[in-house]
Protein backbone atom coordinates (compact mmCIF):
# COMPACT_ATOMS: atom_id res chain seq x y z
CA UNK A 1 0.00 0.00 0.00
CA UNK A 2 2.88 2.41 1.12
CA UNK A 3 4.22 2.07 -2.59
CA UNK A 4 0.64 2.87 -4.06
CA UNK A 5 0.49 5.61 -2.01
CA UNK A 6 3.88 6.82 -3.28
CA UNK A 7 3.13 6.59 -6.92
CA UNK A 8 -0.22 8.35 -6.40
CA UNK A 9 2.08 11.08 -4.89
CA UNK A 10 4.44 11.38 -7.49
CA UNK A 11 1.46 11.43 -10.09
CA UNK A 12 -0.08 14.08 -8.75
CA UNK A 13 2.96 15.92 -7.83
CA UNK A 14 4.01 15.74 -11.76
CA UNK A 15 0.83 16.67 -12.94
CA UNK A 16 1.32 19.73 -10.07
CA UNK A 17 4.47 20.32 -11.72
CA UNK A 18 3.46 20.33 -16.02
CA UNK A 19 0.56 23.07 -14.88
CA UNK A 20 3.20 25.15 -12.91
CA UNK A 21 3.28 27.49 -15.96
CA UNK A 22 -0.23 28.54 -16.40
CA UNK A 23 -1.22 28.45 -12.86
CA UNK A 24 1.75 31.03 -10.72
CA UNK A 25 3.30 34.11 -11.56
CA UNK A 26 6.44 33.17 -10.01
CA UNK A 27 7.53 30.22 -8.31
CA UNK A 28 11.08 29.19 -6.65
CA UNK A 29 11.89 25.83 -5.39
CA UNK A 30 15.14 25.22 -2.59
CA UNK A 31 15.98 21.95 -1.50
CA UNK A 32 16.57 21.93 2.91
CA UNK A 33 18.89 19.71 3.65
CA UNK A 34 17.56 19.74 7.15
CA UNK A 35 13.88 19.56 7.60
CA UNK A 36 12.34 23.25 8.99
CA UNK A 37 9.47 23.44 10.93
CA UNK A 38 8.53 27.05 10.58
CA UNK A 39 9.40 29.90 8.08
CA UNK A 40 8.74 33.41 8.33
CA UNK A 41 9.26 36.72 6.22
CA UNK A 42 11.49 39.04 7.69
CA UNK A 43 11.73 43.10 6.94
CA UNK A 44 12.06 44.29 3.38
CA UNK A 45 15.84 45.02 2.35
CA UNK A 46 16.03 46.98 -1.07
CA UNK A 47 13.41 47.61 -4.16
CA UNK A 48 14.71 47.17 -7.91
CA UNK A 49 13.44 46.85 -11.21
CA UNK A 50 12.12 43.59 -11.54
CA UNK A 51 12.91 42.24 -8.31
CA UNK A 52 12.90 42.84 -4.25
CA UNK A 53 15.14 41.93 -1.51
CA UNK A 54 13.77 40.64 1.78
CA UNK A 55 14.73 38.69 5.01
CA UNK A 56 13.73 35.21 5.70
CA UNK A 57 13.94 33.15 8.75
CA UNK A 58 14.40 29.35 8.48
CA UNK A 59 15.46 26.68 10.51
CA UNK A 60 17.98 23.71 10.66
CA UNK A 61 16.23 20.80 12.60
CA UNK A 62 19.81 18.47 12.58
CA UNK A 63 19.95 14.85 14.01
CA UNK A 64 22.78 16.25 16.28
CA UNK A 65 26.05 15.50 13.95
CA UNK A 66 26.21 19.19 13.58
CA UNK A 67 24.33 21.78 16.03
CA UNK A 68 20.18 22.70 15.37
CA UNK A 69 20.33 25.83 14.09
CA UNK A 70 17.82 29.29 13.17
CA UNK A 71 18.79 30.65 9.76
CA UNK A 72 18.79 34.02 8.59
CA UNK A 73 18.66 34.02 4.75
CA UNK A 74 18.29 36.72 1.80
CA UNK A 75 15.39 36.43 -0.41
CA UNK A 76 15.17 37.82 -3.89
CA UNK A 77 11.24 38.25 -5.03
CA UNK A 78 10.73 38.50 -8.37
CA UNK A 79 8.25 41.29 -8.82
CA UNK A 80 4.71 40.56 -10.69
CA UNK A 81 4.43 39.73 -14.21
CA UNK A 82 8.02 39.47 -14.35
CA UNK A 83 9.21 35.70 -14.56
CA UNK A 84 8.84 34.23 -17.84
CA UNK A 85 6.54 31.40 -18.00
CA UNK A 86 8.84 28.43 -19.36
CA UNK A 87 11.33 29.47 -16.73
CA UNK A 88 9.89 29.06 -13.21
CA UNK A 89 8.91 25.19 -13.81
CA UNK A 90 12.48 24.67 -14.87
CA UNK A 91 13.95 23.91 -11.31
CA UNK A 92 15.57 20.67 -9.87
CA UNK A 93 14.04 19.32 -7.05
CA UNK A 94 17.39 18.85 -5.30
CA UNK A 95 19.08 21.73 -5.89
CA UNK A 96 18.96 24.78 -4.00
CA UNK A 97 17.47 27.78 -5.46
CA UNK A 98 19.80 30.99 -6.83
CA UNK A 99 16.51 33.65 -4.85
CA UNK A 100 17.50 32.38 -1.42
CA UNK A 101 21.20 32.72 0.06
CA UNK A 102 22.05 32.11 3.61
CA UNK A 103 22.93 35.16 5.39
CA UNK A 104 23.27 34.49 8.77
CA UNK A 105 23.16 31.52 11.38
CA UNK A 106 22.43 31.41 14.68
CA UNK A 107 23.26 28.03 16.82
CA UNK A 108 20.25 27.48 18.58
CA UNK A 109 20.36 25.78 22.18
CA UNK A 110 17.81 22.54 20.71
CA UNK A 111 15.77 21.95 17.51
CA UNK A 112 13.56 24.99 16.16
CA UNK A 113 10.11 24.34 16.59
CA UNK A 114 8.44 27.77 15.76
CA UNK A 115 9.63 31.06 14.55
CA UNK A 116 7.33 34.56 15.15
CA UNK A 117 8.95 37.87 14.35
CA UNK A 118 7.71 41.14 16.23
CA UNK A 119 5.33 43.06 14.04
CA UNK A 120 6.74 46.55 15.30
CA UNK A 121 10.32 45.31 14.26
CA UNK A 122 10.85 42.43 12.67
CA UNK A 123 14.47 41.94 13.13
CA UNK A 124 13.22 40.86 16.76
CA UNK A 125 12.17 37.26 16.75
CA UNK A 126 10.80 34.43 19.42
CA UNK A 127 11.49 30.92 19.08
CA UNK A 128 10.37 27.80 21.18
CA UNK A 129 12.31 24.68 21.50
CA UNK A 130 12.00 21.60 23.73
CA UNK A 131 12.11 23.11 26.76
CA UNK A 132 9.83 25.43 28.97
CA UNK A 133 11.47 28.91 27.65
CA UNK A 134 11.10 31.78 25.09
CA UNK A 135 14.17 32.84 23.11
CA UNK A 136 14.01 36.06 21.87
CA UNK A 137 16.97 36.80 19.13
CA UNK A 138 17.98 40.11 17.96
CA UNK A 139 19.02 38.90 14.50
CA UNK A 140 20.81 41.41 13.06
CA UNK A 141 22.99 41.97 16.11
CA UNK A 142 23.76 38.32 16.94
CA UNK A 143 26.55 37.50 15.52
CA UNK A 144 27.08 34.80 12.20
CA UNK A 145 28.39 31.11 13.60
CA UNK A 146 30.21 28.32 11.98
CA UNK A 147 27.60 25.11 12.99
CA UNK A 148 30.27 22.68 13.33
CA UNK A 149 29.54 19.90 16.24
CA UNK A 150 30.56 20.89 19.27
CA UNK A 151 30.34 24.66 19.13
CA UNK A 152 29.02 26.80 21.50
CA UNK A 153 25.34 27.93 21.38
CA UNK A 154 24.37 31.38 20.31
CA UNK A 155 23.52 33.54 23.63
CA UNK A 156 20.01 34.51 23.18
CA UNK A 157 19.19 38.44 23.81
CA UNK A 158 16.41 37.24 26.27
CA UNK A 159 15.14 34.60 27.89
CA UNK A 160 11.16 34.75 28.58
CA UNK A 161 10.37 32.16 31.96
CA UNK A 162 7.36 31.83 33.55
CA UNK A 163 6.00 27.98 32.12
CA UNK A 164 6.53 24.75 34.41
CA UNK A 165 6.82 22.11 31.69
CA UNK A 166 7.77 22.49 27.69
CA UNK A 167 6.34 25.06 25.66
CA UNK A 168 7.19 23.35 21.98
CA UNK A 169 4.82 25.52 19.62
CA UNK A 170 2.20 27.94 20.55
CA UNK A 171 3.94 31.76 20.58
CA UNK A 172 2.36 34.30 18.91
CA UNK A 173 4.04 38.10 18.63
CA UNK A 174 1.56 41.28 19.25
CA UNK A 175 0.81 43.46 16.20
CA UNK A 176 -0.04 46.17 18.40
CA UNK A 177 2.24 46.17 21.46
CA UNK A 178 6.06 44.47 21.95
CA UNK A 179 3.89 41.46 24.13
CA UNK A 180 4.84 37.78 23.61
CA UNK A 181 2.12 35.11 24.22
CA UNK A 182 2.70 31.14 24.64
CA UNK A 183 1.30 28.05 25.10
CA UNK A 184 2.78 24.83 26.36
CA UNK A 185 2.57 21.25 27.87
CA UNK A 186 1.66 22.69 31.51
CA UNK A 187 -1.75 23.78 29.87
CA UNK A 188 -1.16 27.18 30.16
CA UNK A 189 -1.01 30.38 28.48
CA UNK A 190 1.56 32.77 29.39
CA UNK A 191 1.76 36.39 28.59
CA UNK A 192 5.43 38.61 28.73
CA UNK A 193 6.35 42.06 27.64
CA UNK A 194 9.75 42.74 26.01
CA UNK A 195 9.62 46.37 27.37
CA UNK A 196 9.56 44.98 30.55
CA UNK A 197 13.38 44.30 29.62
CA UNK A 198 14.14 47.45 28.10
CA UNK A 199 12.76 49.73 30.34
CA UNK A 200 14.78 48.17 33.14
CA UNK A 201 17.81 48.12 31.46
CA UNK A 202 17.06 51.86 31.01
CA UNK A 203 16.79 52.54 34.48
CA UNK A 204 18.99 50.18 36.13
CA UNK A 205 22.22 50.04 33.34
CA UNK A 206 24.83 52.68 32.60
CA UNK A 207 26.26 52.82 29.42
CA UNK A 208 29.24 50.96 30.08
CA UNK A 209 27.49 48.35 31.32
CA UNK A 210 26.83 45.00 28.99
CA UNK A 211 23.13 44.17 28.37
CA UNK A 212 23.79 40.47 29.24
CA UNK A 213 22.24 41.13 32.71
CA UNK A 214 19.38 42.50 34.29
CA UNK A 215 17.37 43.22 37.93
CA UNK A 216 15.42 40.17 36.62
CA UNK A 217 18.22 37.91 36.69
CA UNK A 218 20.50 36.24 34.47
CA UNK A 219 18.94 33.15 33.97
CA UNK A 220 20.61 29.80 33.05
CA UNK A 221 17.55 28.11 30.41
CA UNK A 222 17.56 24.59 29.86
CA UNK A 223 18.11 23.33 26.38
CA UNK A 224 15.84 21.87 24.28
CA UNK A 225 16.29 18.33 22.33
CA UNK A 226 19.84 17.68 20.37
CA UNK A 227 23.05 19.52 21.16
CA UNK A 228 24.93 19.64 24.14
CA UNK A 229 24.16 19.41 27.53
CA UNK A 230 25.08 23.21 28.86
CA UNK A 231 22.27 25.44 29.60
CA UNK A 232 21.65 28.65 28.24
CA UNK A 233 22.64 31.95 29.59
CA UNK A 234 21.22 35.26 28.96
CA UNK A 235 19.03 38.06 30.76
CA UNK A 236 15.32 37.01 31.29
CA UNK A 237 12.10 38.59 32.03
CA UNK A 238 9.01 36.83 33.99
CA UNK A 239 5.66 36.86 33.12
CA UNK A 240 3.02 39.66 33.36
CA UNK A 241 -0.14 37.09 33.44
CA UNK A 242 -0.86 33.38 33.40
CA UNK A 243 -3.76 32.40 32.12
CA UNK A 244 -5.69 28.96 33.29
CA UNK A 245 -8.70 26.95 31.28
CA UNK A 246 -7.21 24.17 28.89
CA UNK A 247 -7.21 20.36 30.02
CA UNK A 248 -4.59 19.75 27.97
CA UNK A 249 -1.02 20.89 25.80
CA UNK A 250 -1.93 23.93 24.17
CA UNK A 251 -0.91 23.74 20.61
CA UNK A 252 -1.35 27.69 19.57
CA UNK A 253 -2.44 31.35 20.35
CA UNK A 254 -3.13 34.42 18.79
CA UNK A 255 -3.21 37.52 19.93
CA UNK A 256 -6.85 39.81 19.08
CA UNK A 257 -5.45 42.42 16.05
CA UNK A 258 -7.04 45.30 17.18
CA UNK A 259 -6.53 44.49 21.16
CA UNK A 260 -2.99 43.74 23.17
CA UNK A 261 -4.69 42.37 26.59
CA UNK A 262 -7.10 40.00 24.25
CA UNK A 263 -6.00 36.82 23.18
CA UNK A 264 -7.17 33.41 22.03
CA UNK A 265 -5.42 29.70 22.36
CA UNK A 266 -6.21 26.49 21.43
CA UNK A 267 -5.28 22.82 22.33
CA UNK A 268 -5.48 19.22 22.40
CA UNK A 269 -8.54 19.43 24.85
CA UNK A 270 -10.36 20.71 21.46
CA UNK A 271 -10.96 23.79 22.73
CA UNK A 272 -11.38 27.40 21.43
CA UNK A 273 -10.82 29.59 24.69
CA UNK A 274 -10.78 33.56 24.48
CA UNK A 275 -8.90 35.45 26.91
CA UNK A 276 -9.48 38.67 28.67
CA UNK A 277 -5.98 39.97 30.86
CA UNK A 278 -8.01 43.50 32.21
CA UNK A 279 -11.03 40.60 32.96
CA UNK A 280 -8.22 38.39 35.07
CA UNK A 281 -6.63 35.12 34.44
CA UNK A 282 -9.56 32.90 34.08
CA UNK A 283 -11.29 32.16 30.17
CA UNK A 284 -13.47 35.15 28.69
CA UNK A 285 -15.22 32.78 26.87
CA UNK A 286 -14.37 29.25 26.33
CA UNK A 287 -15.84 26.77 23.36
CA UNK A 288 -15.65 23.13 24.46
CA UNK A 289 -15.89 21.12 21.69
CA UNK A 290 -14.67 23.33 18.82
CA UNK A 291 -13.36 20.42 16.94
CA UNK A 292 -13.84 16.27 17.04
CA UNK A 293 -9.71 16.28 17.84
CA UNK A 294 -6.93 18.09 18.63
CA UNK A 295 -6.89 21.89 17.70
CA UNK A 296 -3.13 22.37 15.90
CA UNK A 297 -3.38 25.80 14.89
CA UNK A 298 -5.75 29.20 15.58
CA UNK A 299 -5.71 32.79 13.39
CA UNK A 300 -7.51 36.37 14.40
CA UNK A 301 -8.86 38.13 11.01
CA UNK A 302 -6.49 41.28 11.00
CA UNK A 303 -9.32 43.16 8.76
CA UNK A 304 -12.35 41.95 10.33
CA UNK A 305 -11.69 40.95 14.23
CA UNK A 306 -15.31 38.95 15.08
CA UNK A 307 -13.78 36.56 12.58
CA UNK A 308 -11.52 33.17 14.20
CA UNK A 309 -9.62 30.13 12.18
CA UNK A 310 -9.25 26.83 13.68
CA UNK A 311 -7.22 23.65 12.36
CA UNK A 312 -7.76 20.51 13.93
CA UNK A 313 -6.45 16.87 13.57
CA UNK A 314 -9.87 15.97 12.30
CA UNK A 315 -8.95 17.38 8.90
CA UNK A 316 -11.47 20.17 8.86
CA UNK A 317 -10.65 24.43 9.22
CA UNK A 318 -13.74 26.10 11.14
CA UNK A 319 -14.71 29.58 10.77
CA UNK A 320 -16.16 31.08 14.48
CA UNK A 321 -17.56 34.60 15.20
CA UNK A 322 -16.58 35.99 18.39
CA UNK A 323 -19.92 37.46 18.44
CA UNK A 324 -21.15 34.35 18.74
CA UNK A 325 -18.86 31.80 20.54
CA UNK A 326 -21.99 31.01 22.87
CA UNK A 327 -23.53 28.42 20.85
CA UNK A 328 -20.72 26.58 20.15
CA UNK A 329 -20.99 26.33 16.73
CA UNK A 330 -18.51 27.38 14.03
CA UNK A 331 -19.55 29.99 11.10
CA UNK A 332 -18.46 27.32 8.52
CA UNK A 333 -16.87 24.28 8.72
CA UNK A 334 -14.32 24.25 5.27
CA UNK A 335 -13.37 20.55 4.53
CA UNK A 336 -10.79 19.83 1.64
CA UNK A 337 -7.71 18.33 3.84
CA UNK A 338 -7.44 14.34 3.80
CA UNK A 339 -5.05 14.80 6.89
CA UNK A 340 -4.51 17.03 9.84
CA UNK A 341 -4.49 20.55 9.33
CA UNK A 342 -1.02 21.72 10.85
CA UNK A 343 -1.55 25.85 9.81
CA UNK A 344 -3.85 28.41 9.08
CA UNK A 345 -3.51 32.18 7.92
CA UNK A 346 -5.63 34.81 7.02
CA UNK A 347 -4.57 36.54 3.95
CA UNK A 348 -3.02 40.33 5.06
CA UNK A 349 -4.76 41.46 1.75
CA UNK A 350 -8.33 40.47 1.24
CA UNK A 351 -10.15 40.01 4.53
CA UNK A 352 -12.20 36.82 3.64
CA UNK A 353 -9.03 35.23 2.17
CA UNK A 354 -6.88 32.64 4.01
CA UNK A 355 -4.61 29.47 3.87
CA UNK A 356 -4.60 26.29 5.51
CA UNK A 357 -2.01 23.81 5.11
CA UNK A 358 -2.20 19.87 6.40
CA UNK A 359 0.29 16.52 6.62
CA UNK A 360 -1.67 15.76 3.02
CA UNK A 361 0.90 18.19 1.78
CA UNK A 362 -1.42 20.29 0.18
CA UNK A 363 -1.64 24.23 1.25
CA UNK A 364 -5.34 25.09 -0.25
CA UNK A 365 -5.93 28.93 -0.53
CA UNK A 366 -9.49 29.93 0.37
CA UNK A 367 -12.41 32.64 -0.01
CA UNK A 368 -15.26 32.35 2.76
CA UNK A 369 -17.01 34.90 0.52
CA UNK A 370 -17.35 32.51 -2.59
CA UNK A 371 -19.77 30.41 -0.45
CA UNK A 372 -23.22 29.98 -1.67
CA UNK A 373 -22.38 32.64 -4.26
CA UNK A 374 -23.78 31.01 -8.29
CA UNK A 375 -20.94 28.62 -9.28
CA UNK A 376 -18.23 29.99 -11.12
CA UNK A 377 -18.67 30.72 -14.90
CA UNK A 378 -15.22 30.60 -16.49
CA UNK A 379 -14.88 27.06 -16.31
CA UNK A 380 -11.77 27.23 -14.10
CA UNK A 381 -13.01 26.02 -10.39
CA UNK A 382 -13.25 21.71 -9.89
CA UNK A 383 -16.68 20.64 -10.55
CA UNK A 384 -16.09 19.14 -7.09
CA UNK A 385 -14.25 21.62 -5.15
CA UNK A 386 -15.70 22.25 -1.98
CA UNK A 387 -17.21 25.56 -1.20
CA UNK A 388 -14.86 28.76 -1.05
CA UNK A 389 -11.82 26.79 -1.87
CA UNK A 390 -9.76 28.43 -5.12
CA UNK A 391 -6.58 27.40 -5.24
CA UNK A 392 -4.45 24.84 -4.45
CA UNK A 393 -0.57 24.44 -4.30
CA UNK A 394 0.73 20.69 -4.80
CA UNK A 395 4.13 21.62 -4.95
CA UNK A 396 4.86 19.63 -1.50
CA UNK A 397 5.37 15.64 -1.42
CA UNK A 398 4.84 15.95 2.13
CA UNK A 399 3.55 17.37 5.08
CA UNK A 400 3.63 21.36 5.32
CA UNK A 401 4.20 22.38 8.37
CA UNK A 402 4.55 26.39 7.89
CA UNK A 403 3.79 28.84 5.90
CA UNK A 404 3.61 33.06 5.54
CA UNK A 405 1.84 35.87 3.46
CA UNK A 406 3.79 38.50 2.83
CA UNK A 407 3.13 41.53 3.86
CA UNK A 408 5.41 43.49 1.67
CA UNK A 409 3.76 41.27 -1.72
CA UNK A 410 0.53 40.42 -0.30
CA UNK A 411 -0.35 37.06 -2.80
CA UNK A 412 3.46 35.63 -2.57
CA UNK A 413 3.42 33.13 0.31
CA UNK A 414 6.63 30.95 1.22
CA UNK A 415 5.79 27.71 2.52
CA UNK A 416 8.20 24.81 4.19
CA UNK A 417 7.43 20.88 3.77
CA UNK A 418 9.21 18.09 6.52
CA UNK A 419 10.09 15.53 3.41
CA UNK A 420 11.37 12.69 6.19
CA UNK A 421 8.83 10.39 5.71
CA UNK A 422 8.74 10.92 1.85
CA UNK A 423 12.49 10.89 1.28
CA UNK A 424 14.17 10.33 4.64
CA UNK A 425 14.89 13.93 5.44
CA UNK A 426 15.47 17.11 4.35
CA UNK A 427 12.86 19.94 3.64
CA UNK A 428 11.37 21.83 0.68
CA UNK A 429 10.75 25.69 0.70
CA UNK A 430 8.93 27.55 -2.03
CA UNK A 431 8.06 30.90 -2.30
CA UNK A 432 5.44 31.47 -5.12
CA UNK A 433 2.54 33.54 -6.07
CA UNK A 434 -0.12 32.36 -7.81
CA UNK A 435 -1.16 34.28 -11.29
CA UNK A 436 -2.93 37.39 -10.14
CA UNK A 437 -6.17 36.20 -12.96
CA UNK A 438 -7.06 33.86 -10.57
CA UNK A 439 -7.91 35.94 -7.76
CA UNK A 440 -8.72 38.91 -9.35
CA UNK A 441 -12.62 39.77 -10.30
CA UNK A 442 -13.70 37.52 -12.51
CA UNK A 443 -15.37 40.36 -15.20
CA UNK A 444 -12.04 42.03 -14.89
CA UNK A 445 -10.38 38.84 -15.44
CA UNK A 446 -12.07 37.52 -18.71
CA UNK A 447 -11.78 41.87 -19.92
CA UNK A 448 -8.15 41.24 -19.99
CA UNK A 449 -8.26 37.78 -21.78
CA UNK A 450 -10.53 39.08 -23.95
CA UNK A 451 -7.39 41.24 -25.56
CA UNK A 452 -5.76 38.43 -26.08
CA UNK A 453 -8.72 36.43 -28.12
CA UNK A 454 -7.45 37.83 -31.83
CA UNK A 455 -3.81 36.57 -30.88
CA UNK A 456 -5.39 33.17 -29.58
CA UNK A 457 -7.16 32.38 -32.92
CA UNK A 458 -4.66 34.00 -34.90
CA UNK A 459 -2.20 30.79 -33.17
CA UNK A 460 -5.06 28.27 -33.76
CA UNK A 461 -5.40 29.13 -37.49
CA UNK A 462 -1.73 28.86 -38.45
Amino acid sequence: MKGEKGRSVEEKYTQWKSLVPVLYDWLANHNLVWPSLSCRWGPQLEQATYKTRQRLYLSEQTDGSVPNTLVIANCEVVKHRVAAAEHISQFNEEARSPFVKKYKTIIHPGEVNRIRELPQNSKIVATHTDSPDVLIWDVEAQPNRHAVLGAADSRPDLILTGHQENAEFALAMCPTEPFVLSGGKDKSVVLWSIQDHISTLAKEQGPTKSPGSTSTSTKHASKGGGGNDNHVEGPSVEARGIYQGHEDTVEDVQFCPSSAQEFCSVGDDSCLILWDARAGSTPAIKVEKAHNADIHCVDWNRHDVNLILTGSADNTIHMFDRRNLSSGSPVHKFVGHSAAVLCVQWSPDKSSVFGSSAEDGILNIWDHEKIGKRQDTTGLKAPNAPPGLFFQHAGHRDKVVDFHWNTSDPWTIVSVSDDCESTNGGGTLQIWRMIDLIYRPVDEALAELDKFKPHILGCEQN
